[in-house]
């Protein structure tokens, strides 16, 4: 199965709340005025107070215009949490060239906003932030007032270390801006195959529910259904010969029998002992593999005819994941898929191996994380995740809630194909047998 990755659908952000910027922009407000106080109170250091004041005091002033024309739940996207932000890396330069620059240690600063949006807006937003928050910093490092120092002898830093400051803050926005963009990228990633997995789950859960709904509709019309067949009966045995009306009779108590043939067959759906509820091992594999067998390729089930095979419940996430991997694996392969099972006191396995291509090996290790993905044939998909990466992630995390354990490899040379192994032990499935606690069978 040759993989490739694909572009996820993440071109988008998730924004930012007003009120978490309002937020921690009052935390900046106040650390700024303790930073002034302490420094210039405390440490005897000569500021401009009042022009540093006065920048402070204009980051309060937007935020209280801010949190009284908008509401507090109010999300923000990239065309106004960017503003926003690119406000507080100017406002932090204005403090900077009062207070000396690149030789002021709380230049570092700049990296908070790109760090901020790295982890909610989009990639183009962070880069334009983290080019703002550079040339900023290049600016104050060449143009900036005397940095505050008590005492006459104020330290002289050489511009070639100054150079080095801005150079290694360039690299630091740089760097740390793109590790956590792509960390939380990487969540945001996940989090959309999970919610697609639940979608998922919660269609195939949809559609068992509908089995036990038909089955509760026939109990329920399963009564009236017998008085008016009674009542068809006794009107039938009633009539003469000739009756005009006895073909009429006749026609309604065929029908009459052929809705209680058809309520038999729904009642058979419901949780007690029917088929639908819990299926042999044979039967299950035979339920996924039956819509994959009209695309060219040959699917070999191999189940042993074994009276103690295992009964498993049927579980929605169970025949979805299944099916998944089968699917996969016919798109893929050449000519032949096999299919088997294996079953002890351990546990049960089952195996799916096709005679295509296989993993690719630059690839093998993200096999079942989301967005990774190809197609061997040009046929369309009809679900949502179609080429979007998801159907191995969304096949094992099903598989996984079930009690599996996946691993995935290729066939060994000269061999070519994907080889999926599929390990529960006996303990996750509900599976009934008369002795299959006490020996093991297998097929091979």
């Amino acid at each position: 199965m040759s993989t490739a990755f694909v572009t996820p659908p993440h071109g988008r952000s998730f924004g930012l709340r007003l009120d978490t910027l309002i937020r921690l922009r009052w935390l900046a407000v106040s650390g700024q005025i303790l930073a002034l106080v302490v420094v210039n109170l405390g440490l005897g250091f000569p500021l401009p107070l009042t022009p540093c004041l006065a920048v402070v005091g204009l980051s309060a002033l937007v935020n209280v215009l801010l949190r009284v024309k908008y509401p507090v739940a109010r999300r923000l996207g990239d065309a106004a949490a960017g503003p926003l932000l690119a406000y507080d890396v100017l406002q932090l330069t204005a403090l900077l060239y009062l207070t000396g620059g690149l030789k002021n240690p709380f230049v570092l600063l700049y990296l908070a906003p790109v760090m901020i949006s790295s982890t909610a807006l989009s990639w183009s937003t962070t880069v334009l932030l983290g080019v703002l928050a550079v040339t900023c910093a290049g600016t104050v490092g060449l143009w900036a007032r005397p940095l505050p120092w008590a005492g006459g002898d104020l330290p002289v830093l050489p511009d070639l270390y100054l150079a080095g400051i801005w150079v290694s803050l360039s690299v630091a926005v740089g760097f740390i801006g793109l590790h956590a963009w792509r960390v939380a990228e990487e969540a945001r990633e996940l989090a959309d195959a999970l919610a697609a997995t639940e979608l998922v789950l919660a269609r195939e859960q949809h559609l068992s529910a509908i089995d036990g709904l038909a089955a509760a509709a026939a109990h329920e019309l399963g009564t009236p259904l017998s008085t008016i067949a009674l009542v068809v009966k006794e009107m039938q045995r009633s009539m003469t010969d000739g009756d005009p009306h006895a073909e009429d009779v006749a026609l309604l108590r065929d029908q009459s029998n052929r809705c209680r043939d058809i309520l038999q067959k729904l009642t058979s759906l419901s949780s007690g002992d029917a088929p639908f509820d819990r299926m042999p091992l044979a039967l299950l594999l035979e339920e996924v593999v039956e819509p994959h067998r009209n695309f060219g390729i040959t699917i070999n089930v191999q189940v042993k005819d074994d009276p103690d095979a295992p009964v498993i419940a049927r579980n929605p996430g169970l025949l979805y994941g299944l099916g998944n991997l089968v699917e996969n694996a016919v798109d893929f392969a050449t000519t032949r898929v096999d299919i088997s099972a294996q079953w002890s006191v351990a546990g049960l396995d089952i195996v799916v191996a096709d005679d295509g291509p296989g993993f690719s090996p630059e690839v093998s290790g993200r096999i079942g994380q989301p967005y990774v993905t190809s197609r061997a044939r040009d046929r369309l998909e009809e679900d949502g995740e179609s080429g979007l990466g998801l159907g191995f992630f969304i096949a094992k995390t099903l598989l996984e809630r079930t009690g599996a354990t996946l691993t995935f490899q290729n066939r060994f040379p000269p061999e070519t194909g994907a080889v999926i192994r599929m390990h529960w032990p006996r303990k996750a499935l509900a599976i009934e047998t008369d002795d299959y606690a006490t020996k093991g069978r297998g097929s091979d």
